[in-house]
This record gives structure tokens, C-alpha cells and sequence, in this order.
């Protein structure tokens, strides 16, 4: 009865807001380009969903390579940073001011760099970029997470730093590894969608360039259907990560 009512909770509160959604439209109203009506949007889903489903899976795959290139970069220079603590002084400033400088600021710079007929690869930078530094920090975090006394118990054997960091440091850091994927995903969709806003070409299909195209044209309830489907994804997206997450971990602390 619990699993139930957990997930019958959310889909009455939903239907409940897309009821009041559409009543105010209609008793309003007010012009489809201005708001349409959850019906008007469903029914732009049902036509277009083919061509909306392929602009979903171009934005997915930016955001998986993305994700995948930023776990590569971070991860190495996480490593190195825990190996050296000089190699940390000199990164970790850089690091932070990549977090806090806005990936939108950056991205025009990248379209240009990539070339402005390689706007996919400009995209891929910027959701690269945005997925850095979670997972950066959480595996130079989870690096540092292993317990002392082990530590100066490996050191008192006379393990080498790559031995302390491959058989200790290393499995230690895994919970802080897979939480920093996990937020890195939802961040490298983000970075997808900026990127895609800002590369502005219809040689980057994803569903950004559907949300422009359509505002572009006054296709309001075409716009909304993308960001349902966007949204759609990014959630999904998410709970796949947190799945991976709770079996790596049910696995980790078998080991």
C-alpha cells in the first residue's frame, strides 16, 4: 500500500495542476502563442514525437559524451592531485573558478574554437565543462576520505603511494566517485542545453534548438512539448544514475 500511495501522490498532485492549467486557459482565454493548454501540448506530442524523440536522443548522446569526457579529465587530474599535493595547490584554483564562472559565459568562445561549422563539437565542451567539477571534487574528496590509522598502518609496511592509492585511497573514495557521476549527469544536460541555445544552428538538433525553432515561429505548445520531453529526459537520465549508483554501492560494501 506504501508503493502505492508514493507513486499515486505525484501523478494526482500532477493531473490536479494540469486540470487548473487547462481550466485557466480556457476560461482566460488567452491566445495559444501566449500559453497554450496542456490539451494543445499533448497534442503537438502526439504528432511530433518522432521528430521529437530524435532531437531527445542527439541532446542524450551530447550529454553521454559529454559526461563520459569530463569523467576522463577529472578523474586523471583527481588522481594526480592526490599523488602530488603540489599538482593539487596549482589545479584546485582552477578547478573552482571553472565551477563558478556560468558555462553560458564560455560557450560562445567554444562555438568559435570549434568552428562554426562543428557546432556539435562546441556543445560537447560546454556540457563537459558544466559535468567537471562534481566529479572532480567528489574523487579528490573520496581520495582523501580513507582512514588515517590505515594509512600510517600501509606507510609503516612500506606501501608505495601508488600501492596506498590503488588498494586503499581508491576503494575508499568509491561512494564519492558515483555521487559525483550522478550529479555530473543532470549537469551535463544542462551544459548540453546551454550549449545548444548558444550554438543557435540547426546543425545541433537537439531539443534546444526545437524549444528556439519553435518560440522562433510563435510554436508555443511545440516549444513546451520539448521541454516536456527535455525534462522527460533529464529525470530519467537521473534516476538511471541513481540506480547505477545503489547497485555499485550494495556491490562496494560486499567487497
Amino acid at each position: 500500500m506504501k508503493t502505492v500511495a508514493a507513486i499515486a501522490t505525484p501523478i494526482i498532485f500532477i493531473a490536479i495542476l494540469l486540470a487548473i492549467w487547462e481550466i485557466g486557459c480556457r476560461a482566460a482565454n488567452l491566445p495559444a502563442y501566449l500559453l497554450p493548454p496542456p490539451s494543445a501540448i499533448g497534442k503537438v506530442l502526439v504528432e511530433s514525437w518522432p521528430l521529437l524523440l530524435s532531437s531527445a536522443w542527439n541532446t542524450l548522446l551530447t550529454a553521454l559524451v559529454a559526461l563520459l569526457v569530463a569523467s576522463l579529465v577529472a578523474s586523471s587530474l583527481a588522481l594526480l592531485t592526490a599523488l602530488s599535493p603540489v599538482i593539487e595547490r596549482a589545479v584546485q584554483p582552477l578547478a573552482v573558478t571553472l565551477q563558478v564562472t556560468p558555462v553560458i559565459a564560455i560557450a560562445p568562445f567554444l562555438v568559435i574554437w570549434a568552428g562554426l561549422e562543428h557546432p556539435e563539437r562546441a556543445v560537447v565542451v560546454a556540457a563537459a565543462v558544466a559535468a567537471f567539477f562534481p566529479i572532480y571534487s567528489g574523487v579528490a574528496t573520496g581520495l582523501k576520505s580513507a582512514d588515517p590509522d590505515l594509512e600510517r598502518l600501509f606507510r609503516l609496511y612500506g606501501a608505495t603511494r601508488l600501492q596506498t592509492l590503488w588498494r586503499l585511497r581508491l576503494p575508499a573514495a568509491t561512494p564519492f566517485v558515483l555521487e559525483g557521476h550522478k550529479v555530473g549527469g543532470g549537469l551535463a544536460v544542462i551544459g548540453a542545453v546551454m550549449g545548444e541555445f548558444v550554438a543557435g544552428s540547426g546543425g545541433s538538433q537537439g531539443l534546444a534548438w526545437r524549444i528556439l525553432e519553435a518560440t522562433n515561429r510563435l510554436q508555443t505548445a511545440k516549444a513546451f512539448a520539448a521541454l516536456f520531453v527535455l525534462a522527460l529526459m533529464g529525470a530519467g537520465l537521473y534516476a538511471l544514475l541513481q540506480l547505477l549508483e545503489k547497485r555499485a554501492l550494495v556491490w562496494w560494501r560486499g567487497r
